[in-house]
């Protein structure tokens, strides 16, 4: 057995713990990713309108559903179309189809 053979796994090893190592580096977007860079737009005030339909398909009392009057612009599955067929229990994908 000569010495190629004995450090080919030696070898393998160290590249498999170096790849992993890069792999778990996370891409930092600026210097400074905890604070907003200066002239960064900023939303005010939001004032949801007919495309936003967080409420649509739920019946009254609507119970469970206070967290959306702080929800403002921030993203939410709440305002989106879910699974089409018979998931669709708030009859999003209702509005998408053809009238007849």
């Amino acid at each position: 057995m000569n010495i190629l053979e004995k450090l080919l796994p030696l070898v393998f090893g160290q590249f498999l713990l170096f790849t992993a190592a890069v792999a778990q580096t996370a891409e930092v977007a600026g210097l400074r990713p905890d604070q907003r860079p200066a002239g960064a737009p900023v939303i005010e005030r939001f004032e949801p309108d007919a495309a936003w339909q967080a409420l649509k398909g739920i019946a009254e009392p609507q119970t469970g559903v206070g967290f959306l009057k702080d929800q403002g612009a921030w993203y939410t599955p709440f305002n989106r179309p879910n699974m089409p067929g018979r998931y669709d229990i708030r009859h999003l994908h209702e509005q998408n189809k053809p009238k007849e």
